[in-house]
């Protein structure tokens, strides 16, 4: 009974993974192929990332999304820290239901309701007081934070949920004011949180389609956008090509993330390790004097 429900397991997690990666694998592998159908093998060849690399549309559309995105997610990484600082260590107070609310409706908001009750917002605001000008990257950047800021917030109040707060309480009591234990003690401990929330809000602001295609403008196509636009009228080799150098880049990214993340986390734990063994041996100190 034992031995079938390990079978069975295996067979389910082989048959997830397949069903997962094996489209991405096809679409990795025609990349390369020298036909322009894109489901026909006719011999090996990288021609496309040649064609891709000549392709300013496209080109221009993907710098734009990356600008975009590193922008928003930076903004949301501030936001959102300071959303879930509040959230988990100021305690009851008036107001805290509603500011809950408001920073996790993002996360379970329509993304059809929110690019266009983004995009009625833009046009009263121009309406009113002239800005925004127009439609752009900057009513992109705003839309984008406004719902990548919920996911850094979850993330952030989770890892100060768990943090001990001995430490931040134990510099102050040693004269070390809120905004020095903040940066030296908190900022620290949170960062692979703050890491992770910022690699989240970059990752979701270069895939968003929905909401960029209400507040985007003439002349700021994010690359979502503009591969859309090309799918409806056929796939072209081209955007297999660009598919592959987008999944090697966020491979690299993910691994990069991971491995400085380890190697902070280890250095967190030498050095907790030295200060209890440096605690304990002063209270061994004090005992024998």
């Amino acid at each position: 009974m034992t031995q079938g429900r390990s079978w069975f397991r295996v067979s389910a997690l082989a048959f997830g993974y397949a069903f997962l990666y094996i489209p991405i694998l096809s679409l990795i592998v025609y990349s390369f192929n020298e036909s322009k159908l894109v489901t026909v093998w006719a011999g090996f060849s990288t021609k496309w990332y040649g064609e891709l690399l000549n392709n300013q549309q496209i080109l221009g559309a993907a710098w734009l999304s990356l600008k975009i995105a590193a922008l928003s997610a930076t903004l949301a990484v501030v936001l959102g820290t300071l959303a879930g600082m509040v959230l988990a260590r100021f305690g009851p107070f008036r107001g805290r239901t509603l500011l809950s609310g408001l920073t996790t409706a993002p996360l379970v908001m329509p993304e059809v309701i929110t690019g266009l009750s983004m995009l009625l917002l833009f046009v009263t605001m121009e309406q009113l007081i002239g800005w925004p000008a127009g439609r752009g990257m900057t009513t992109i950047v705003i839309a984008h934070i406004t719902f990548t800021m919920s996911f850094v917030a979850v993330v952030v109040q989770s890892r100060l949920a768990q943090m001990d707060d001995s430490l931040e309480e134990a510099a102050m009591d040693l004269g070390a004011r809120p905004a020095k234990v903040f940066f030296l003690i908190t900022l620290p401990i949170i960062a692979p949180a703050l890491m992770s929330g910022w690699l989240l809000a970059f990752t979701l602001s270069v895939d968003d389609l929905v909401i960029t295609s209400f507040v985007a403008g003439p002349g700021s196509s994010t690359l979502p956008m503009v591969i859309f636009s090309k799918v409806r009228l056929g796939v072209s080799p081209d955007i297999n090509a660009l598919a592959t150098i987008l999944v090697a880049v966020v491979s690299i990214g993910v691994v990069v993330a991971g491995v400085m993340m380890s190697r902070q986390q280890k250095a967190r734990d030498r050095d907790a390790q030295m200060a209890l063994a440096a605690n304990q041996q002063m209270i061994e100190s004090m005992k024998k004097g």
